[in-house]
């Protein structure tokens, strides 16, 4: 099997395999839910927008950011129903403006709706840089996050504010190196996915009755599978 035809089926098992999981979980959910059917039906909608955005995303695809756009609107929207502040403030404030940052950036670098994008890798130097930011940034995201948080009981830690304060310094370094067609973006991008996975399965076990968080858990698990694809593909298309 070629690498093209690898890509091709991968990416119709991401999109498919999204697709039915999330019909199947929306429902269920939407048929014993007492409320909130509205808000699962667009948590669905904007889940499979995201999925697209990320299978083109990791294929060095411009169409990418068209998708993004309605997935980070609809998303953030999500988070700030269900008090999750730190992304809710990160996808409205800093993801929305940034899928249009992307668009040029991609196009000065090459990307069409027929071509991938070129791109670069981050040197020894500015992974120093972008690791002592993201320690720095996790520790006063994760302190500001947990004096506002009133969900969590009080503890040494409070796991659900971590992992949301992980997913946002993740975010906000993989938007960016994404938008700037760096590779290493991926690894951000693991991390976010293994954090979100984290933080909406406490949301769930916390509240089992949540119409959304269910479909946030899966979503973020295919992403996590996506973006160990997406880094396979940018590690050649850097050092192409």
């Amino acid at each position: 099997m070629t690498e093209k035809q690898f890509n091709k089926w991968f990416n119709a098992f991401i999109l498919t395999g999204m697709a039915v999981v999330t019909v199947i979980v929306t429902a269920i959910k939407f048929k014993n839910a007492d409320s909130g059917q509205v808000m699962l039906l667009i948590s669905a909608f904007g889940s499979l927008m995201g999925v697209l955005s990320t299978v083109l995303s990791a294929n060095g695809r411009i169409l990418t950011f068209l998708f993004g756009l309605i997935d980070v609107s609809i998303y953030g929207t999500m988070c700030l129903a269900g008090a999750r502040y730190g992304n809710a403030a990160l996808h409205l404030l800093y993801f929305l403006p940034m899928q249009f940052v992307g668009f040029f950036q991609w196009r000065q670098r090459g990307a069409d709706s027929k071509k991938e994008v070129k791109a670069r890798r981050l040197d020894g130097k500015k992974w120093l840089l972008y690791g002592c930011i993201f320690m720095v940034g996790l520790i006063i995201a994760y302190f500001v996050l947990a004096s506002m948080d009133k969900t969590e009981a009080a503890g040494i830690i409070k796991w659900v504010v971590l992992m949301d304060a992980v997913s946002m310094m993740c975010n906000l370094l993989g938007q960016y190196l994404m938008s700037t067609a760096y590779m290493d973006q991926w690894f951000f991008w693991i991390g976010v996915n293994i954090a979100s996975v984290a933080m909406w399965g406490l949301t769930l076990r916390q509240d089992p009755t949540s119409s959304y968080a269910l479909i946030y858990v899966v979503k973020y698990s295919f992403y996590l599978i996506n973006s160990l694809n997406g880094l396979r593909i940018w590690l050649k298309l850097s050092k192409d």
